[in-house]
């Protein structure tokens, strides 16, 4: 009895500062999602204040639209390199910077350099640096925040804590949509086009700044620390986290797996980058992000008017919300392996349905029905659940540059795949939904034959899977 009164305060303790650790974190996981989605609201007024002002095309429009897609492929591929010299700790610091920045240079790109209401190719090229510094953020939180989170959380829990990360994600976009309404709302168009648009990005500034002064109150992760060796520093904070007996006991298992190897890229093999790459490929090319980008386009494409499609988004975003909390509360009791498998199968029956109403042309309730299914798959399994086996699947040694290059893996097909949407339903129709149903189905052998399951071990016990 004396002896559980003693640990109590230890136990409340260790759980309030990984709590705060992993909000912290999440934040860079909402800024990932805020950033992305913020230029929805924009995207007209942008469209008419730079780019038809000038009498410029569509394709001017559309690039300037995807500019920070750009800039999360370079996020991306240089969070690796990041994440090992600075730490993940600094590079999350650096995420944030740019984050604000971006937020202030998309509003008024003007700054310096251009006079307001001067409209200019110069201007133009200075928004689109703006957007992809921010993209560049996105790149690199998007990277690091589930590395950083997954590499302090004890194992028992390291699912769920990483899958609050999509849930961020989900959230930010569902915040900004709301601030992009409250902006736009009650004002005159020619307001929003002039004005309003810019409040639109300025408003990122808020929890980007506050993402920023929030990480410099948290650890650098104990991984990294024990890479540089700076032992003690990283026994401090696995004692708070997991106790001082477990964290001692970590802190071995650590140093054990990061003694004999060289640290390259394939020094542990090819086929764990293999597995990461294909994560990050099959999480896109399900279509997941065409569903999500063109769900308005969808619905009206299949007969809905325009303010049933903009509802039926609304109801899919909240789908998007509950099945995100579906993973997480399932992730560490289930398996990262089963709920992957679970979900390619529902990908699979909806997208198939959705390919096989649209080329009967049938429209209706089923339609939405299906997305419904497809969504509610993907947010319950392929969202959530790559990026905790992204963060926990390579290699203490290797961890850095391997996430990323399976997140730069993962921009790239979402350029792909979202890029090439609208051209492939021009050209091929239904058949278009029929292609993402098979890549789901291919996404289900993918994982039974070569993803281990992962659930309840360390992400030391993890490495010697691949030993």
């Amino acid at each position: 009895m004396v002896k559980s009164t003693e640990n109590m305060p230890v136990k409340v303790g260790v759980n309030l500062y990984l709590a705060v650790i992993t909000f912290t974190a999440t934040l860079g996981g909402l800024l990932f999602g805020y950033d992305t989605a913020v230029i929805s609201g924009a995207e007209k007024s942008v469209q008419a204040y730079l780019i038809e002002s000038q009498g410029l095309s569509t394709l001017v429009h559309g690039l300037t639209i995807s500019s920070a897609l750009i800039g999360c492929i370079i996020g991306g591929a240089i969070s690796g390199y990041f994440a090992s010299l600075f730490g993940r700790k600094k590079s999350l610091i650096i995420a944030a910077v740019l984050f604000f920045l971006s937020a202030l240079g998309s509003a008024y790109p003007e700054f310096l350099f251009f006079e307001k209401d001067k409209v200019s190719m110069g201007l133009l090229y200075m928004f689109n640096f703006y957007r992809i510094i921010g993209g560049i953020g996105v790149g690199i939180a998007s990277a690091i925040v589930p590395m950083y989170i997954g590499e302090v959380s004890p194992a028992h829990i390291r699912g769920r804590l990483v899958s609050l990360n999509q849930f961020a994600i989900i959230f930010g976009m569902l915040v900004v949509y709301f601030v992009n309404w409250g902006i736009a709302n009650g004002n005159s168009l020619e307001w929003v086009n002039d004005i309003g648009w810019r409040y639109m990005f300025l408003s990122e500034a808020i929890p980007a700044g506050l993402f920023g002064v929030l990480l410099f109150m948290i650890p650098e992760s104990p991984r990294y620390l024990t890479l540089k060796k700076k032992d003690n520093e990283a026994l401090h904070i696995l004692t708070r986290i997991n106790g001082a007996e477990k964290g001692l006991e970590i802190l071995h298992d650590i140093k054990g797996t990061i003694e004999h190897h060289s640290g390259k890229l394939f020094s542990y093999g090819k086929i764990v980058i293999v597995i990461g790459i294909l994560l990050s490929v099959f999480q896109q090319f399900v279509g997941i992000n065409v569903a999500l980008y063109f769900a308005p386009r969808i619905f009206e494409s299949m007969g809905a008017a325009k303010d049933a499609s903009m509802l039926q988004t609304v109801v899919m975003g909240l789908v998007n919300v509950i099945f995100t909390v579906v993973a997480i509360l399932t992730v560490d009791n289930l398996g990262r392996k089963i709920l992957l498998l679970i979900g390619s199968v529902g990908m699979a029956i909806g997208m198939f349905a959705i390919s096989g109403l649209a080329y009967f042309e049938i429209i209706g309730t089923g339609t939405l029905v299906f997305i419904i299914i497809y969504t509610a798959s993907f947010m319950m399994s392929w969202g959530p659940v790559t990026w905790v086996l992204i963060s926990e699947i390579f290699p203490n040694k290797i961890r850095g540059q391997a996430v990323a290059v399976a997140v730069m893996a993962q921009w790239a097909a979402n350029y792909l795949i979202s890029s090439t949407y609208p051209s492939m339903m021009e050209n091929s129709g239904a058949l278009t939904y029929g292609f993402y149903g098979a890549m789901s189905l291919i996404s289900f052998f993918f994982v039974w034959k070569m993803v281990p399951e992962t659930k309840g071990k360390s992400l030391e016990e993890i490495e010697h899977i691949w030993k």
